[in-house]
């Protein structure tokens, strides 16, 4: 199994991980009274989304960096290709939105247009303390925080090729590491690391992308129990992480439960198992991103837009509206991925193979 679309079901939980985060920002403006701690916990979704990214990024390349034709620039602009386009799209999109609301004679966050922060955001540094608001289109920082990671990526895939032949070694040093850092972070700090931003958002991403890559090495180099054994594992681990998240435990202890799901889903695939494969949960996990990314600017528009019309004093919805609300981010994050996601991935993928075929050859080669 070389292709990363092969393990589908990892596909189908990005999807869960986006709807988690999507349930912990919009939650606050259903009318009714306290969240549930699962919602509360909602934020590490983004965790989820970092360790996935660890575990992908070295099933697809890191048997080029082992074998040495890893290409760094070409690496770079393909990440860049998934999650620039959307990025800038909604950055524009929050500006318009916000100029066109103080036009209209409506309060907006002066954070919302902090100009200040636009060169951190167009080069994709807001989450590296560079930034000094939490200006624009706020998930983006974890897009900045991504960056991050793909930026030094050739690290952390030799750090696994150096452990390659201990994967359980491996997968213990980052499980240590994350949970010394969130101690020692939060004690330095005064609040944990998995509630950073825009400050300390490319640290937060390390340790869960050091442990997904961490994963995938135990995941590659070692033989795993069959479909079973690999069920019962991700049945273990996602209870962990669910009752974990629903009783308010450490983050740790839910950030490693979501890493255990991770493998042992990646192993159900490797053993042929079709759960969480069906093509409507692909597709949900394809269009995450862009759930992701305009799950905040569809809560402005429509949260305001229903306050306004129907003179909701709380600025909370009622049930049904609010479920219309949760429901509708689905088929806009849709159009935003087939009207602009996709065809701008592709676009410059397809620059990127004109550029190679300009480049002129060196001799010998």
């Amino acid at each position: 199994m070389t292709d990363a679309q092969h393990i589908r079901p990892l596909t189908s939980l990005r999807f869960f991980a986006a709807f988690w985060v999507v349930l912990f920002h919009y939650w606050p403006a259903l009318a009714t009274a306290g969240t549930p701690l699962f919602v509360a916990k909602g934020y590490l979704g983004v965790e989820l989304f970092f360790i996935l990214s660890g575990f992908i990024l070295c099933h697809v390349y890191r048997s080029e960096v082992e074998t040495g034709r890893f290409t760094y620039g070409s690496f770079l602009w393909a990440r860049l290709a998934r999650v620039y386009p959307l990025h800038l799209a909604t950055l524009i999109g929050m500006g318009v939105l916000a100029a066109g609301a103080t036009a209209a004679g409506f309060a907006v966050d002066p954070n919302i247009l902090s100009w200040e922060s636009l060169p951190a955001n167009l080069l994709l540094v807001q989450a590296w303390g560079l930034a000094p608001q939490a200006g624009w289109n706020h998930p983006s920082w974890s897009i900045s925080a991504e960056w991050f990671a793909y930026l030094t990526f050739p690290l952390f895939a030799w750090a696994a090729l150096a452990l390659k032949a201990r994967p359980l070694v491996a997968v213990a040093l980052a499980a240590i590491f994350m949970a010394v850092l969130y101690a020692g972070f939060e004690a330095w700090a005064g609040h944990p690391l998995t509630l950073a931003t825009i400050r300390w958002g490319a640290l937060r991403i390390v340790p869960c992308f050091a442990l997904g890559c961490a994963l995938h090495s135990l995941w590659r180099e070692r033989a795993g129990p069959g479909r079973k054994g690999a069920l019962a594992g991700a049945i273990i681990s996602g209870a962990v992480a669910l009752i974990a998240a629903a009783t308010a435990m450490s983050d740790t202890i839910i950030v490693l439960a979501t890493g255990g799901l991770i493998f042992y889903l990646a192993r159900m695939a490797q053993a042929g198992s079709s759960v969480l494969s069906a093509r409507p949960l692909i597709y949900l996990g394809e269009i995450s991103y862009s759930i992701y990314m305009v799950c905040v600017p569809w809560k402005i528009v429509f949260v305001n837009g229903a306050t306004s019309l129907l003179k909701l004093e709380s600025g909370q919805l009622p049930w049904p509206l609010w479920c219309v609300f949760l429901v509708g981010v689905v088929p806009l994050a849709a159009i935003s991925y087939h009207l602009i996601e996709k065809p701008a991935r592709t676009h410059m993928k397809l620059w990127a193979e004109m550029w190679k075929g300009r480049a002129p050859k060196v001799a010998g080669a």
